[in-house]
């Protein structure tokens, strides 16, 4: 099927929705808009037809365009200065810090509903996850995929739907390169990555951009997969046998994998090392054991997700000494002198950042190619 083909149910769908009720019109536009978004890889372009700062776009762009239009450069910076309570930005409001999540409990999933509203800022969005636990092999799609809605808070229309895949590697891989430059000691040279995922790769390419490492090194669950990881940065790293070999002696350790139980064990951590522990996202799972969490100074993205929904704070009891926004604003101090790791749980916020990047960077192109 052609991609125009696609096209025409959404806008015929956007002509009718002053005939039918809101509800109606929201259920066929968002199937309407699904259809597109899975069958295309894209997201849509703005609907609302009244402002005049309407853009029409010559087509909604690709999925891969998500990639090129969100930048790390400005990334980085945009979520830094809009992080609750710094004293350059605003705290967000109706942002919802803990994701509420619906268990699959038949497929062995989670849907999470990730919604946020910067005020400000005139963003509204939400992102949908679905999280699967997958056994290796079992399937060819991602264990995360997400999908992010954004919509214009003064009317209520959906503007945009954009992949979510690429919106929360790139926004998790930024928070996470903010905590190393927070947390990290000076000169560190050594970057360990646990994981060979997308995860993996976006948190390699932020790490490399901000920072000058002298040696990377790369661990996964499977050798041949690590190995075909290392094989796609074009000899920039190094595969290591085991999480030992890994991370000895390492300054920044990056854990992002789907273990459940912990694989980075205390006595391998160099004294004064960053961690920054991105997977084990449930109450049961873990990457880090009780020796590291209680030897380290535990920051998080939030200290309310991280005691409801992180497995190695809870399972190890250890105590949140801060969030990353409080070392931001100066209220609490960066130990770069212990051991630190940073829980990266992900916040609906670091979304509405990216979504709005994505969204305005989008706009701009089109306004060039309109002229």
């Amino acid at each position: 099927m052609r991609i125009n083909k696609l096209i025409d149910p959404v806008r015929t769908v956007e002509r009718a929705v002053p005939r039918v009720s809101s509800r109606d019109a929201l259920l066929r536009l968002s199937s309407s808009f699904f259809v597109f978004l899975r069958l295309s890889s894209s997201f849509l372009q703005q609907n609302q037809n009244q402002d005049q700062d309407h853009v029409r776009a010559p087509g909604p762009p690709v999925a891969e365009e998500v990639s090129a239009l969100l930048r790390y450069q400005d990334l980085v910076p945009g979520w830094n200065r809009l992080w609750p309570g710094s004293p350059c930005g605003t705290r967000p409001r109706c942002c919802s810090r803990c994701a509420p999540r619906w268990p699959l409990q038949r497929h062995g999933g989670f849907l999470l509903l990730m919604p946020a509203y910067m005020e400000s800022e005139g963003v509204l969005c939400t992102k949908l996850v679905t999280l699967y636990q997958r056994e290796e092999r079992s399937s060819a799609l991602p264990s995360v995929q997400a999908t992010v809605l954004l919509l214009d808070p003064e009317r209520g229309n959906m503007k945009a739907v954009m992949d979510g895949e690429v919106i929360t590697s790139m926004r998790t891989a930024a928070v996470s390169a903010i905590s190393a430059k927070l947390l990290m000691r000076p000169g560190s040279e050594v970057l360990a990555i646990l994981g060979t995922g997308n995860q993996a790769r976006s948190h390699f390419d932020v790490f490399t951009e901000m920072f000058q490492f002298k040696e990377v090194r790369v661990w996964g669950h499977s050798r041949a997969r690590a190995e075909a990881f290392v094989g796609s940065l074009g000899g920039a790293a190094s595969v290591c046998g085991s999480v030992e070999e890994a991370v000895s002696g390492a300054d920044v350790v990056v854990t992002v994998t789907r273990s459940t139980e912990p694989v980075l064990f205390g006595r391998w951590v160099k004294p004064g090392a960053h961690v920054a522990a991105v997977g084990a996202c449930r109450p049961d799972w873990r990457e880090l054991d009780d020796v590291l969490m209680e030897a380290a100074v535990v920051y998080a993205d939030s200290r309310e997700a991280a005691v409801v929904e992180s497995g190695d704070v809870i399972l190890s009891r250890a105590e949140v000494f801060a969030e990353l926004g409080d070392v931001i604003n100066g209220t609490k101090p960066a130990h770069r002198d212990k051991t630190t790791v940073f829980k990266s749980l992900g916040l609906a916020v670091e979304d509405a950042v990216a979504a709005k990047l994505v969204f305005d960077r989008w706009k701009e192109k089109a306004s060039e190619a309109s002229v």
